[in-house]
């Protein structure tokens, strides 16, 4: 069984009909799952919103009372970023359903999924990229507080680089914070590169693989599969936060990946091999997508991964339009983190 952390006001966290982030998708998700008949395979928990202290334990003071004054008038926190009357308490709402999530990983569930979530680019005193509040870290805090646990590892495949969480985590050791997106050079937020690999008693526990466009199915996998399995089996986490992010598909109107439906079923089945055989706990958080009909058929496939189900949805496959550029890089990252980790 898979647990699931959703509440029928996640659809509220919404930031405008022109704006891309439009708050249908958590609620079509369940809907989804629920036509394809594979929801009997899950528990549904209802969250409660995320307690402000716990906000305070990654995110400053001024910065919290900043969204929770913008929330009351309504205006903006940044320039792509409109914070609508009651965003403060949505907000809270779907960090609060990470938290359950993560702590039902405690209970009897092996893998547990937040719909939405997986704002990663909220950093400690700003934000932006329609994130308001890093779950991620927040979570983290929580559990390390709550549970005594030492190793976290976060595995982030959204097409865009978690630039907050690398902010809050650069100089911690225990938590191996690795990033798959496209090159910030072609895409917000313009940061994530290979360099970027932590700094102090953090050094080398910040991994960013920055995909040129055009990369497509093949190409992700074999990234993937090069770095992931061998930084995790040599880290030996003890929970795994999956953000799963699928605006890295081809359809999607912001990001020029090219990844097809398949993948993020392939991508799941190994999510769900190296938690296996690592820690048994994975945290599993739909990401960002802004087309939402192949958000939610992408989110399907995650979810049959993670079940291991047969009925996923497949489409063609893109040729790769990366010019080769993969196996390069691919090799420039193992000379980035060789001083550290073993491939």
């Amino acid at each position: 069984m898979i647990g699931i952390s959703y509440h029928k006001d996640y659809d509220k966290y919404d930031l405008g009909t022109d704006h891309p982030l439009i708050g249908d998708k958590p609620t079509k998700f369940m809907k989804f799952i629920e036509e394809k008949k594979i929801i009997e395979y899950c528990d549904i928990f209802t969250p409660k919103k995320a307690d402000v202290k716990y906000l305070l334990k990654v995110h400053t003071k001024e910065y919290v009372k900043r969204i929770e004054e913008l929330s009351k008038t309504g205006g903006r926190l940044s320039l792509d970023t409109p914070a609508p009357k009651g965003i403060f308490e949505y907000a809270c709402l779907a960090t609060g359903g990470t938290i359950l999530a993560g702590v039902k990983l405690f209970d009897k569930y092996n893998i547990t999924v937040n719909p939405l979530a997986g704002f990663h680019h909220a950093g400690i005193s700003s934000s932006s990229g329609f994130c308001f509040f890093n779950d991620i870290a927040v979570v983290i805090e929580y559990i390390r507080e709550q549970y005594n646990i030492k190793k976290f590892m976060i595995v982030d495949l959204d097409v865009h680089h978690g630039n907050g969480t690398q902010e809050i985590y650069y100089s911690d050791p225990t938590v191996l914070s690795i990033s798959f997106h496209q090159n910030g050079n072609t895409l917000y937020p313009g940061t994530g590169f290979i360099e970027e690999i932590g700094e102090g008693e953090g050094k080398g526990f910040n991994v960013n693989l920055p995909l040129p466009p055009g990369t497509g199915n093949l190409n992700y996998l074999k990234a993937f599969d090069s770095i992931i399995p061998a930084l995790s089996s040599q880290f030996k986490p003890e929970i795994i936060i999956y953000q799963s992010g699928v605006d890295t598909h081809h359809a999607d109107p912001l990001a020029d990946l090219n990844l097809t439906y398949q993948t993020y079923y392939n991508l799941a089945l190994r999510m769900k091999e190296i938690s296996n055989s690592t820690c048994n706990k994975l945290l599993v958080l739909f990401g960002g997508g802004y087309n939402s009909t192949s958000c939610i058929k992408s989110y399907y496939n995650i979810f049959c991964g993670l079940l291991g189900e047969k009925g996923f949805i497949k489409e063609n496959v893109f040729p790769d339009y990366s010019g080769g550029k993969i196996d390069k890089l691919i090799d420039e990252i193992k000379t980035q983190l060789s001083l550290y980790w073993n491939f």
